[in-house]
């Protein structure tokens, strides 16, 4: 999804727990996440921990779609 986002030239981050995955479907912006069952959370943390977790991940993905590229990045 993300390849059709960008094809309107939308640039887009794709999330995601395998980074090779993101790679071989061509997805430009790729952001580590943190587990398959929890790409964006953790439950053993407590719940401020986790909203910082999260938090820190959107930051991180505001500040890729800024970022100008040339070539698949992983941040």
């Amino acid at each position: 999804m993300v390849k059709a986002i960008e094809s309107f030239g939308i640039p887009a981050v794709h999330v995601c727990t395998i980074i090779p995955i993101s790679q071989t479907v061509g997805a430009n912006r790729i952001l580590p996440s943190v587990a398959i069952p929890y790409p964006t959370g953790n439950p053993t943390l407590t719940k401020e921990e986790e909203l910082k977790l999260r938090k820190q991940m959107m930051i991180k993905a505001l500040e890729a779609l800024e970022t100008k590229i040339s070539e698949q990045t992983v941040f």
